[in-house]
C-alpha cells in the first residue's frame, strides 16, 4: 500500500505541475497570437513576437503550438482585447491586472468574484495605476565561468539604456525606461546574454508591509487566484514581505 500511496502522491504532484504548465502555455499562446496580429508573423521584424517566441521556447512549448498561435494571429482567431483592471486586496494592498480576453464580461465577472472571495475590491480605472511606474525589466542568466567584469558589462548595458543593473547569484536584472525596451532587447542580443525573461512591468512607487502572517496568506491566495485565471496575463501589487513574515510562511 505504501507504494500505491507514493504513486498517488506523484500523480497528484505531476497533475498540478501539468496544470500549471498548461496555464503558462495558454498565456504565452495568447501573447504570440496578439503579437502576430499586431506586428505581423515575421519575428525578425516584430520584436514583441520575437520575444514571445523566445519565452515560449524557454518554457519548453512545442514548436507546433508556437506555429499554430502565429497562424491564428494572421487569421481571424486573434480577436483578443488587451484590457487592464485595478483593485485592492485587504490591508490596502494595491493590485493592477493585465488581461488578454475574447469576452470582457466574463473576465470582469471572474475578477470581481476573486476579489470578493478574497476580501478585496475591484476598483475603477485609475484607482491604483498612479502607484506604479512602468519599466522595462530584463533578466539574463549569469554563468559562473568565465568570471564576469561587472563594471564593463554595466557600462555596455547603460549604452543600451539601462537605468539600473542588479547582479545576483545566477542572474542579472536590468531596469530601463519603457520606451527603451527595443533598444535594450537589441543590446542584450548583441552582448550574447542568455535571456530568461523580458517584459514591461509595473514597479510600485511605495510598498505596503503586512505583519500578520495569516493576513499575508489571504492576500497571497487572492493574488494566486487572479494569476490562475486564463484571461489574466500579469498581476502586479505593492505588497512587501518582511523577513520575519517570510520565515513564518516558509
Amino acid at each position: 500500500m505504501s507504494g500505491h500511496n507514493k504513486w498517488s502522491q506523484i500523480k497528484r504532484k505531476k497533475g498540478a505541475l501539468d496544470a500549471k504548465r498548461s496555464k503558462v502555455f495558454t498565456k504565452l499562446i495568447k501573447e504570440i497570437t496578439v503579437a502576430a496580429k499586431a506586428g505581423g508573423p515575421d519575428p525578425d521584424g516584430n520584436p514583441r513576437l520575437r520575444l514571445a517566441i523566445q519565452l515560449s521556447k524557454a518554457a519548453n512549448m512545442p514548436k507546433d503550438n508556437i506555429e499554430r498561435a502565429i497562424q491564428k494571429g494572421e487569421g481571424t482567431g486573434g480577436d483578443y482585447s488587451e484590457v487592464t483592471y485595478e483593485g485592492y486586496a485587504s490591508n490596502g494592498v494595491a493590485v493592477f491586472i493585465e488581461c488578454l480576453t475574447d469576452n470582457i464580461n466574463r473576465t470582469v465577472q471572474n475578477l470581481r468574484t476573486v476579489f470578493n472571495k478574497g476580501n478585496g475590491s475591484l476598483g475603477t480605472n485609475g484607482s491604483v495605476e498612479f502607484l506604479f511606474d512602468r519599466k522595462s525589466v530584463f533578466v539574463v542568466r549569469r554563468d559562473p565561468e568565465p568570471p564576469l567584469d561587472e563594471e564593463e558589462l554595466t557600462l555596455q548595458l547603460i549604452d543600451g539604456g539601462a537605468e539600473e543593473v542588479v547582479f545576483e547569484d545566477g542572474h542579472i536584472t536590468i531596469y530601463c525606461a519603457m520606451e527603451d525596451f527595443g533598444a535594450m532587447q537589441k543590446q542584450v542580443e548583441a552582448l550574447h546574454l542568455e535571456l530568461e525573461s523580458a517584459e514591461l512591468q509595473r514597479i510600485p512607487q511605495t510598498t505596503v508591509t503586512v505583519e500578520d502572517p495569516e493576513a499575508v496568506r489571504k492576500i497571497l491566495h487572492l493574488l494566486d487566484a487572479l494569476e490562475d485565471d486564463d484571461d489574466v496575463q500579469k498581476v502586479y501589487h505593492n505588497l512587501e514581505l518582511s523577513e520575519e513574515v517570510l520565515a513564518v510562511l516558509e
